[in-house]
């Protein structure tokens, strides 16, 4: 409802664009990619008291029934870089977030083919602390030349195309896991199973979609600073003089 990014616009223009195959007005060349990057901070492993409740497969009539007394166990961080246009997942695991973890993912990706010899890799970002401000720019450039970070506006997450709802709904859903091992097992086989058979996403909020958005907040915006003056205003009603 209300913008805290001063640049809120164009960096999500420029997002958008990328999304769109262009970047500074001229259109990406086929060896040049664009990869959504994000992290999930905790993935649990929480072993369930009781078994569920399935007689038969969960389907649209049959809902699996679960217990929700579980026993924690320890967490891991899921990192994932995923190709924008290729529909192809990065998954990297670690104990914790932070700069080298994430800068394990990147190496996982800009070493393979075709984003080590590509002419630009182009990485969106949140502003999460692992990649935030010019310095981790600097340091993503430093280690390959041809990547570039591009931040989305702070508290826009939804710019981010990435496929952690995907995972929350079919992989960890429900939580119950004995170790840490058997997260990662399913981690990596969901990845394997999506690589060989996902699709890009239909990206529809387009730079038009932007332009209407904006002019949306700054019509609340101006609603909302009328009505604030309003209830500032000090002048007291006329008070009717019941002898007049």
């Amino acid at each position: 409802m209300f913008i805290r990014d001063p640049d809120f616009a164009a960096k999500a223009a420029r997002t958008l664009d990328l999304y769109g195959r262009t970047w500074d007005g001229a259109a990406l060349g086929e060896d040049e990619f664009v990869i959504s990057s994000e992290e999930k901070t905790s993935t649990q492993a929480r072993c369930r008291c009781h078994p569920p409740c399935r007689p038969e497969p969960p389907g649209a009539a049959r809902m699996m029934r679960v217990n929700h007394e579980y026993e924690r166990s320890d967490a891991l961080a899921y990192l994932a870089a995923y190709d924008v246009h290729r529909a192809r997942v990065f998954g990297h695991r670690a104990a914790k977030t932070g700069i080298v973890p994430f800068m394990d993912l990147v190496e996982q990706v800009m070493t393979t083919e075709p984003y080590a010899s590509a002419k630009r890799v182009f990485w969106v970002v949140d502003n999460g602390s692992s990649h935030r401000s010019k310095t981790a720019a600097d340091r993503l450039a430093k280690r390959f030349p041809n990547a570039v970070m591009v931040h989305t506006p702070v508290h826009a997450s939804w710019l981010n195309q990435i496929f952690f709802s995907i995972v929350q709904r079919k992989v960890v859903t429900p939580n119950d896991f004995t170790s840490l091992d058997q997260v990662e097992d399913r981690l990596i086989a969901f990845e394997r199973r999506y690589n060989a058979t996902a699709r890009p996403f239909r990206w529809k909020f387009t730079p038009a979609d932007l332009e209407d958005l904006m002019a949306r907040i700054e019509r609340h915006e101006q609603k909302e600073s009328n009505l604030q003056q309003h209830d500032d205003c000090d002048h007291q009603p006329a008070v009717l003089d019941p002898a007049a």
